[in-house]
């Protein structure tokens, strides 16, 4: 390049608009060339000078980068990649300092000593290079120019406390991933920027910032190098740093250039460390704050007049000494590393024959080592290059394809992605190069291709990772004080800004489960102020809704359609339960006032509907004495009470009292006494629910399944389950409570002390088979005596397969009608009170059973009485059939005291029977006759035979349950 034209040195501190003064002065010349030190910043100020003079006229030139309109008059390039063959009117460099560098700084000095523009020279740099400067061009002019803002330290804080707008520093890839995820965290998330991404990634991580949707960077170093970010407050997470070769401390004047980001234009900024940096000391504090630093003391240097004569004069030439006190001999670099390398290898010492194949291996080393592999990686990777262009065919197509080929793919992680990315820029450079590559536009496109899906790529993960979008968004709007708006969907879905922060059911939101501990508080206070006009209009539709749209589960829960909006708590009395709402706090106390009335007038209809009979009973003042106690009792029970806990009040009844009570519904049955109009599926699952609050039950048992006359008897179940279910518990199996009545109809007229057989009307109402009905009927306090014998055929086929089938066939389960009576055969008839008082007990009489044989030989009728009867005798087997014979089970003789003589013992009879026998009165008496219910006359004359009879037995003892019995037959 030319040296003609003014040389001058613009100097000063970040951000005194040192690269803006550049390109004004750059687009004041017909042509210009500026160098940057980084492709993201060259990319950046590329964007600009686009958009002030269009893309026809400004070229772009990076390693990997190369856009070159036919009529471009200004070059935007990196330093390294600066054109030598131009001579533009102006030339620019920017960074100048970096003379200084170990790696890069040759290059720069290079540039600094050998770069002109025809008119005008500008570099732009720290004050610290001005003595160096001076001494090397002595022509050279200085401008300083002062920071537009003011810098300053505000010490350590924690990260959690770092503000917003803030960059935090880091010095190594993990530390950047490390401190971007703590942000995501805390913070809502952070955009990513080092210079080994690729700009597209960089312009869209700058971007997140840039508009607000993140408060934090988090970056390498490489935003010191003149990247323009609105930034606040720079912090360092770390003071020391890997140059390549070793772990060394950063200078100050390096701490500056970084620190130097935060304040844009005339807003003032401030620096600090975090995490696990230590303080600075006050000297490198006040440097910084002053920007008063040591000048540079020396700048790296590489000779740029090489011999291509020979391998050998190369490298000579390039280890060639300084001639100026203030330059330094650059360490070797890689390019040098790589070509000694490549030259002893004997497969390429032989190829190398004159001056052309050196400048060709030299260019081949001087291939950027992007992948960082190993170095004997890249050694070969240069030496294949150089053996394909040494022929002077080119790179294969069909070998770069493949290469290429096996790096699109946009799959993986961060660090796939990034490998690739390193990978990618390596055949980016190679096609950037004039020669290498026959179809050279198309592989530059291809490969800026592959490049920009990649980006992209790695973009998504690194927002996806790092960036928390709804945290980030809902602190921003609560940070502006913008009214926040949430929107519901059917299915209870709440966003904001459509950002998905949580569900609400009913009037309680619930969180996003996938929210982090960290994001809850900035969902919690977002919910809060965006859900206060939705609880509100929710409340209105709710208290109008109709009654219809509202359940009570069998745990007591009150449902609002799919949501539960509260449940029962136990109240002063079983009818009176009381509502508890669910309702968050935040919604206010006036919304859960709201919600607990319209709950509470809910379940007061609902109970006063299902328990209407029962409540009309309760406010009946015609009602009195015993009449009202029962009443009482049965309104505690909730309409359904086994008679064995109030015989003693039932027995006190009079006929008139007991009418009144029938006039409610109330049925006086053998076993229990209950309201038929309550046992309805209805009342039944609430009479389990009133009760268990009652009884302060955690968890509540559920009511049977509708329309089944008997359920399986389950251990563990609570107290009084089965009456309150509306069954009572017989062995093996519960019976619901009116078709037991139906079967105590049954058996009243039936011999129970001979014995007697299960009709098929009583497998019928209990829907059992033979097995089960005689399980039962243990469980009632039967004896079921098994047996089996041949089966009676009728004469006729036709008449044997009808009998056959009705006796054999098993019985099904009623249907369990509304008004709570079976639908099989009719209602029984109500026995009447003295029928009641005969089987009043809740547990049956009982008497010794005794078979006679005469009773086995009728059971077990002879073959021949079956032939007589008509059956056909063939040599074919008999076939037989299970029977059972039920009688009353004895029960356990009490131990009595030795001697003891009841009054009215019968003389020569020996003493001690049991209390159960003495209620019987005759032991083994047969013959038993049916009450008549038709004839009063009839019905008392029984009752007096009985209380004759009852003269010779000897006393009951008074705990007997049949003590009372036998009290109420004289009284009656």
């Amino acid at each position: 390049m030319s040296r003609h034209g003014q040389v001058t040195a613009v100097l000063g501190p970040t951000n005194t608009g040192k690269t803006h003064y550049a390109i004004e002065r750059m687009l004041g010349h017909r042509t210009g060339v500026i160098g940057l030190p980084l492709r993201l910043l060259a990319r950046e100020v590329y964007d600009r000078i686009v958009a002030i003079r269009g893309p026809s006229v400004v070229a772009l030139i990076t390693g990997e980068e190369r856009i070159v309109p036919p009529r471009a008059a200004w070059w935007v390039c990196t330093v390294e990649a600066m054109p030598t063959d131009l001579l533009p009117d102006f030339l620019a460099v920017d960074e100048i300092q970096l003379c200084a560098d170990p790696d890069r700084g040759h290059v720069f000095t290079d540039r600094l000593l050998n770069a002109r523009g025809t008119s005008e020279t500008l570099f732009m740099g720290a004050d610290s290079i001005k003595p160096r400067i001076a001494n090397l061009i002595p022509e050279a002019q200085f401008v300083h120019r002062d920071r537009f803002s003011r810098l300053t330290w505000t010490g350590a804080r924690k990260l959690s406390r770092i503000p917003s707008r803030s960059a935090i520093v880091g010095f190594s890839v993990d530390d950047v991933y490390a401190i971007a995820e703590l942000l995501r965290r805390q913070k809502g998330g952070a955009a990513v920027v080092m210079g080994a991404l690729s700009p597209r990634t960089r312009n869209a991580q700058v971007a997140l910032y840039q508009n607000g949707d993140v408060d934090h960077l988090v970056a390498t170093d490489a935003i010191g190098m003149g990247l323009n970010l609105d930034i606040n407050h720079v912090a360092f997470s770390g003071l020391w740093k890997f140059d390549g070769r070793q772990r060394r401390a950063l200078q100050p004047n390096e701490l500056a250039q970084i620190a130097g980001r935060a304040g844009r234009y005339t807003t003032d900024g401030t620096f600090g460390v975090t995490g696990d940096a230590g303080e600075l000391d006050a000297d490198t504090i006040e440097s910084i704050e002053e920007n008063r630093f040591a000048p540079l003391r020396k700048l790296q240097w590489r000779n740029h007049r090489l011999e291509f004569g020979t391998v050998r004069a190369l490298i000579e030439s390039l280890e060639a000494p300084p001639n100026h006190p203030d330059l330094l001999r650059a360490r070797e670099a890689d390019d040098l590393l790589t070509l000694r390398s490549l030259s002893a290898l004997p497969s390429l010492r032989d190829d190398i024959r004159d001056g052309r194949d050196v400048r060709l291996l030299w260019d081949v080393c001087r291939v950027p080592d992007f992948r960082k592999v190993s170095p004997t990686e890249h050694v070969s990777l240069c030496s294949q290059l150089f053996s394909f262009l040494r022929t002077g065919k080119g790179i294969p197509e069909d070998w770069l394809s493949s290469r290429v080929s096996r790096i699109d793919r946009t799959d993986g992680d961060i660090d796939a992605l990034s490998k690739r990315l390193a990978y990618i820029r390596t055949w980016t450079y190679v096609a950037q190069r004039k020669g290498w590559i026959d179809d050279s536009d198309h592989w530059r496109n291809e490969t800026r291709a592959v490049e920009d899906r990649l980006s992209d790529a790695l973009h998504l993960r690194l927002t996806q990772r790092f960036v928390d979008r709804r945290t980030s968004v809902l602190m921003r709007r609560l940070k502006q004080r913008e009214s926040l708006v949430a929107t519901v969907t059917e299915t209870g879905e709440v966003s904001i800004d459509d950002q998905f922060i949580g569900k609400l059911e009913g009037f309680r939101f619930q969180l996003d489960p996938n929210a982090d501990a960290e994001q809850v508080p900035t969902l919690r206070a977002a919910a809060i102020a965006a859900l206060a006009p939705v609880f509100s209009l929710r409340s209105d539709k709710f208290y109008n809704a109709p009654d219809t749209e509202f359940d009570i589960t069998e745990q007591g829960g009150l449902m609002w359609g799919e949501h539960a909006v509260g449940r029962l708590v136990a109240g002063a009395d079983v009818l009176s339960p009381q509502v508890k709402p669910f309702v968050d706090e935040d919604a206010g106390p006036e919304i859960a006032e709201k919600v607990r009335r319209r709950l509470g007038h809910f379940v007061d209809r609902r109970i006063a509907a299902l328990f209407e009979p029962l409540i009309a009973m309760r406010d009946d003042e015609a009602l009195s004495g015993m009449a009202r106690g029962i009443a009482f009792r049965l309104v505690e029970a909730l309409g359904v009470i086994p008679r064995s806990e109030i015989a003693g009040d039932i027995k006190a009844l009079e006929q008139e009292q007991r009418a009144g009570l029938r006039k409610h519904g109330v049925r006086f049955g053998q076993f229990t006494i209950f309201m038929p109009l309550l046992l309805k599926p209805a009342p039944t699952r609430m009479r389990l629910v009133l009760c268990s609050l009652m009884d302060g039950l955690t968890e509540f048992p559920e009511s049977p399944p509708p329309g089944l006359v008997t359920v399986p008897v389950t251990e563990g179940t609570p107290a009084k389950y089965h009456a309150r279910a509306g069954y009572r518990a017989a062995g093996e199996r519960a019976i619901r409570i009116d078709m037991l009545e139906r079967l105590a109809d049954m058996l009243r007229p039936l011999d129970t002390r001979a014995g007697f057989e299960a009709t098929p009307d009583m497998l019928s109402i209990c829907g059992l088979t033979l097995d089960q009905f005689a399980k039962l009927m243990e469980g009632l306090g039967y004896q079921a005596q098994e047996g089996t014998r041949p089966k009676v055929r009728a004469p006729k086929a036709e008449a044997a397969a009808e009998t056959t089938a009705e006796v054999d066939k098993p019985a099904e389960p009623e249907t369990y009608a509304e008004t709570g009576e079976a639908t099989a055969s009719g209602t029984p008839a109500e026995p009447t009170p003295e029928a009641e008082s005969a089987e009043a007990a809740s547990e049956p009489a009982e008497a010794p059973v005794e078979a006679a044989p005469e009773q086995e030989q009728t059971a077990d009728p002879a073959p021949e009485a079956a032939v007589e009867a008509g059956a056909e005798t063939t040599d074919a087997p008999v076939e037989m059939e299970t029977y059972y014979i039920f009688t009353r089970a004895p029960r356990k003789n009490r131990q009595r005291p030795q001697g003891a003589q009841g009054r009215g013992a019968r003389s020569g009879k020996p003493q001690g029977k049991t209390g159960d026998q003495r209620a019987k009165g005759q032991d083994g008496r047969k013959g038993n006759r049916k009450p008549d219910r038709k004839s009063g006359d009839d019905s008392r004359k029984n009752q007096k035979d009985r209380g004759n009879r009852s003269r010779h037995q000897k006393p009951m003892d008074p705990d007997s349950p049949f003590a009372a019995l036998a009290a109420l037959k004289d009284k009656i």
